[in-house]
């Protein structure tokens, strides 16, 4: 897994709002700039929260993408739930767990 360009791709959607505009109107164009594995790839593109989430996206950088996304933070909290459920524990990062439950 590539979670570091995965993260850093979202620290800079974080803080140039140029590559926002560009992201939402061609995310193609910017995906390609980064080496991603086609999880990475569809989870971005689909703007799966949860997803990031459980590949070990850091939640300072994925709380402003969530935002960027337009979800409001108990969107953002429930997206991290869900995603528990449906794809099991993070899977590496900051976050990564071993119980089963999750670190939200």
């Amino acid at each position: 897994m590539s979670l570091y360009q995965t993260q850093k791709l979202l620290y800079q959607l974080n803080k140039d709002v140029q590559m926002q505009q560009s992201f939402l109107a061609d995310h193609e164009a910017i995906l390609n700039d980064f080496k991603l594995t086609q999880e990475e790839r569809d989870a971005l593109a689909n703007k799966d929260i949860g997803l990031l989430y459980i590949l070990g996206v850091n939640g300072q950088i994925l709380m402003h993408f969530a935002a960027m996304c337009g979800l409001a933070w108990p969107e953002y909290i429930q997206a991290m739930r869900d995603a528990l459920e449906v794809h099991g524990n993070v899977r590496t990062g900051l976050y990564v767990t071993t119980d089963g439950k999750g670190a939200v």
